[in-house]
């Protein structure tokens, strides 16, 4: 009677087995990529420019001015590209009149830089800007003049 009850049972196909296999094997490469991926996307990021406006000045001399000092607290350099400068989030226009120290237009890690537009303004009037990098970085804020 034990002998016909242990005959009755059977294991799986050698082929399910397989495919089982695979498909455990597939499932732990996946999740193994996407924890490897989240966690050097995050560590690389950390290493790069961070950069963060320190002051904004509108003045006079002759002609108007802004002046925006730049600050790198990461660990990697930023060559900034581009300034952008309008009354509103949607019309923001590239500026050409502007000057930069040093004129390299490279924040160093640790460093600032001072950037300087000419650029009409008008007091009590709120200016957005956006500053861009040649690294993709983009640094937009808003300061009433």
């Amino acid at each position: 009677m034990m002998k016909s009850i242990l005959k009755l049972k059977r294991g799986i196909s050698p082929i399910l087995a397989t495919l089982l296999l695979i498909v455990i094997a597939v499932a732990a490469v996946i999740v193994t990529y996407a924890w490897v991926m989240t966690f050097t996307g995050s560590t690389t990021s950390q290493a790069g420019a961070v950069l963060t406006v320190d002051n904004v000045r509108f003045y006079t001399s002759g002609s108007d001015f802004v002046e925006v000092t730049l600050r790198n607290s990461g660990t990697g350099d930023a060559k900034v590209e581009a300034v952008y400068v309008g009354t509103s989030d949607s019309n923001l226009a590239l500026q050409s009149s502007v000057s930069y120290d040093p004129n390299s237009q490279i924040v160093v890690a640790g460093s600032s830089l001072n950037v300087t537009i000419t650029y009409d303004w008008t007091d009590g009037t709120t200016y957005y800007f956006k500053m861009a990098t040649e690294e993709g970085l983009t640094v937009p804020f808003q300061r009433e003049a």
